[in-house]
């Protein structure tokens, strides 16, 4: 498999490390949309939210209970925005599933 997400976790790609745990590993995007900007991903290798079942529904759920953490680690206290793309219409552009956390200004009232 050659997926740009699975080789940042295993550390063949370098990157700026925000948290990690044996389940999720969150790194700041590189072209950031906000002035905080991290990718959360699972370490499982799950391509969408299309593709959550009740085999991989738990390192999802370790993603979601990693992300208040991640929030406080980044000194996002006044609040933040989670968003998941799936699909190409949706702009998925890795195939490996991934939340974007975005914080640290007043983010517009819009869709993504």
């Amino acid at each position: 498999m050659d997926c740009l997400f699975c080789s940042i976790i295993k550390g063949e790609i370098p990157s700026a490390k925000v948290f990690e745990n044996e389940y999720v590993y969150a790194f700041r995007d590189i072209n950031p949309n906000a002035k905080v900007h991290v990718l959360i991903v699972p370490k499982t290798h799950i391509d969408s939210v299309d593709r959550v079942d009740e085999s991989n529904v738990s390192a999802v759920a370790e993603v979601l209970k990693a992300i208040p953490e991640i929030a406080k680690i980044c000194g996002l206290s006044n609040g933040y925005r989670v968003i998941t793309n799936v699909g190409e219409d949706g702009g998925q552009s890795v195939k490996h599933l991934h939340f974007h956390l975005l914080g640290g200004e007043k983010l517009p009232v819009r869709l993504a």
